[in-house]
């Protein structure tokens, strides 16, 4: 498979953990100390959901021609 890169929400929580999300995925995130960390354990969360059947599926239909993050303050 061709390696492909993906989106990840990265969030510092209250107990100074890493949370990571890929958006593309339902329900795949994961959690680490450090910022290293939580981006091994979701790359192995990763390698599982796309084991599966319908993550490649929607691996292969990702092509986006532009992504971008932005935030607002209310």
């Amino acid at each position: 498979m061709q390696k492909q890169q993906l989106p990840l929400f990265i969030e510092k929580d209250e107990d100074d953990f890493y949370v990571v999300e890929c958006p593309l995925f339902d329900g795949c995130y994961s959690q680490g100390k450090t910022l290293d960390e939580a981006l091994t354990n979701i790359r192995e969360v990763l390698n599982l959901v796309l084991e599966e059947k319908g993550g490649k599926e929607i691996l292969e239909s990702y092509q986006p021609k532009e992504l971008s993050l932005h935030t607002i303050t209310i």
